[in-house]
């Protein structure tokens, strides 16, 4: 019996020995964890690109009254993101007569309209006059 309480004594002394060490492991994952979730946290505040793509043209659309109808460039800038896109602005028969309009769409890094201005406006069926120069 007196070999029972030995073990049960050396069983509790090594389970107090194991503790601490149990603690530090759970530690080290917690650290590891927290900053895991803080890297989540600021790249879920981050949008990606398709969201800022459709955020943008919902946001001009809601703002001029328009239909935004295509995004013909896009970029990332230091404040934030750059868009052209390109908007219908009065609807024509045919099609090919309607006047469209093309939009300089500026976001800040959180994919929010900070603002925008038409840079040039056109008939649906015609060249791009700019290719040619």
């Amino acid at each position: 019996m007196s070999n029972t309480n030995n073990r049960s004594e050396s069983q509790g002394s090594q389970r107090s020995s194991q503790i601490p060490q149990s603690s530090r492991k759970t530690q080290s994952p917690q650290k590891s964890h927290d900053s895991q979730q803080s890297q989540q946290s600021q790249e879920s505040r981050r949008p990606r690109p398709m969201e800022v793509l459709r955020e943008a043209r919902a946001q001009l659309a809601e703002l001029t009254g328009m239909t935004a109808e295509t995004v013909s460039s896009f970029e990332r800038t230091e404040e934030g993101w750059s868009l052209e896109v390109e908007v219908l602005e009065l609807e024509r028969v045919p099609d090919t007569m309607s006047l469209m309009g093309s939009y300089q769409v500026e976001l800040d890094s959180e994919g929010q309209l900070t603002g925008y201005r038409r840079v040039r406006r056109y008939e649906r069926g015609r060249a791009d006059s700019r290719g040619g120069r």
